[in-house]
């Protein structure tokens, strides 16, 4: 693998910015913070959902709701989020190219805020398809920030601190799980009077971004490269990076966009065909769909019925579950803060590894959780491991990695797919893993052992580490493995019009170009 280069001492000195920190720390709380909470907020007042839509069934039909329909509607309430995420993952490479990064995710609060009212007065309006809308409304707004925001906080960033600030994404998703459980608590809002109220509390980090956003400066990246603007690139570093000479950043950006100058930002199926980031792309699509697949998500099935076995009563259940969202978030902060040591690579590979030696010992801790007394605790013990391997880099890494391995042309077609593949795979265990635990029973985290173990080795194998590299100096780690020469002045061109579809231009225009050199 390629050793990191351009390693500039001085950069380790340059003090992270209270710009930079308000962009990472506002833009994930009305971004990512909203989909963490949303992972976890359903959760407390599912009952008194049920009775709502049972009682609203009964004042429009005078009959109570069938059990099958029952089972329906709140299957659809819960999925359909996913489906929203979907919608939002395909459509965000259309707006991140008109709006930009900052002006997305300026308008991506429309959507939270949006759900948060139809979430909040479908209980008053008598209506649960306004809970049904407002869900998938809060999805399209997930799919969208978990495109935009990555993407934002990597082209802002210098790149010694790229991981770490990046890390902000999995650190406040982790957080607003947390927020979730607790404000679910029953002395909170998780009452049946209250719970409505728990949606209305997705305003607050909406309007918070909208408050704060708009004064810091849009991806100087975005303005050099598809904007054209100099100027306001310049200001945008100074500002992002507190210092007035920001020439050595100007130049590195200078040098990706002369490598794309002729080449117009790149569509899904331009960068599905194109062979310069054929191995990016499966990397990412292998490490979303081992985001979601690994069983982090069937971890939740589980945790209440262990901790009932292990003999803890029913009403401090909740509060014993809290710990989960705890480990969850100190486990995104430490990771936040070693990642620049460590690297991406070991974190993704140690987590993923860390995840299947948990799983392995929770099956076998299952299956004798009836015969010995003390067994339980054990299980939740490794309950608590496997979301902290997870957190420690699969949780977030690999949205990092999908701003990282793509230069400036290609990056929205890649997040559009990486978001694909992520709510896909998200509604697939939704949709699958109810049917492979009964079939399996506590045999079925054995599954997650193997998808765990495939995305530790592919990783292993394949993936160079990124840490402290430019654009350019990543594109160049994969150079070999796609069995294209490595970047040069010559070649990046011809490689940039090679996407082009007019094969007689790219003749003639390499021609020129090999001839002026």
């Amino acid at each position: 693998m390629d050793k990191p280069k351009n390693d500039h001492p001085a950069d380790h000195k340059q003090p992270i910015t209270a710009c930079l920190l308000s962009a990472a720390f506002f833009g994930a709380l009305g971004s990512s913070f909203i989909y963490g909470y949303n992972l976890s907020v359903v959760n407390a007042p599912a009952l008194f959902i049920k009775a709502f839509y049972n009682t609203t069934w009964i004042e429009r039909y005078g009959e109570p709701l069938a059990a099958e329909t029952a089972t329906l509607l709140w299957s659809v309430t819960v999925s359909i989020f996913a489906i929203g995420g979907l919608l939002g993952a395909l459509a965000v490479s259309i707006i991140l190219k008109v709006l930009g990064r900052k002006g997305t995710l300026l308008l991506n609060n429309s959507f939270a805020l949006i759900a948060a009212l139809l979430l909040t007065l479908g209980d008053r309006a008598k209506s649960f398809e306004m809970l049904i809308i407002g869900r998938l409304i809060i999805g399209v707004n997930s799919g969208i920030a978990l495109s935009a925001l990555p993407m934002y906080l990597g082209e802002i960033t210098p790149r010694h601190i790229r991981g770490s600030i990046g890390q902000f994404n999995s650190i406040l998703i982790c957080l607003g799980v947390f927020t979730g459980q607790v404000l679910g608590l029953p002395e909170l809002l998780g009452q049946e009077s209250r719970w409505s109220y728990l949606f209305s509390f997705l305003a607050l980090p909406a309007i918070l971004q909208l408050c704060v956003l708009p004064f810091l400066p849009e991806s100087p990246r975005y303005l050099l490269i598809e904007r054209r603007d100099e100027a306001g690139a310049e200001r945008a570093f100074q500002r992002f990076l507190g210092k007035k000479d920001v020439s050595q950043e100007l130049e590195e950006v200078h040098a990706e966009a002369r490598a794309q100058e002729n080449q117009h930002m790149a569509s899904v199926l331009q960068l599905l065909r194109s062979p310069a980031v054929r191995w990016q792309l499966i990397t990412i699509i292998i490490t979303m769909a081992c985001y979601q697949l690994c069983g982090l998500n069937a971890i939740w099935y589980y945790t209440n019925g262990i901790l009932r076995d292990a003999g803890f009563p029913e009403n401090i259940i909740p509060y014993i579950t809290l710990t989960t969202g705890a480990i969850e978030t100190l486990a995104a902060i430490i990771s936040g803060l070693v990642i620049e040591r460590i690297g991406r690579r070991p974190l993704l590979i140690f987590g993923f590894s860390a995840m299947a030696v948990f799983f392995s010992l929770l099956t076998v801790f299952l299956n004798f959780q009836d015969r010995l007394s003390w067994m339980p605790y054990l299980s939740y013990i490794s309950i608590l491991a496997v979301i902290a391997s997870f957190c420690s880099g699969p949780g977030g890494i690999p949205f990092v990695l999908t701003g990282e391995l793509f230069e400036q042309s290609y990056r929205p077609a890649a997040f559009m797919i990486a978001g694909t593949v992520n709510w896909l795979a998200n509604f697939a265990v939704g949709l699958l893993f109810p049917f492979i635990q009964e079939t399996l029973q506590s045999f079925a985290f054995l599954v997650f052992v193997v998808v765990c173990v495939l995305g530790a080795i592919y990783l292993f194998v394949v993936l160079p580490e990124t840490k402290n590299k430019t654009f350019m100096d990543i594109s160049k780690s994969f150079a070999k493995i796609n069995k294209i020469p490595a970047p040069s002045p010559s070649n990046e061109m011809e490689l940039v019009l090679s996407t082009k579809p007019d094969m007689n231009g790219i003749v003639q225009d390499i021609v020129k170009m090999e001839s002026s050199f």
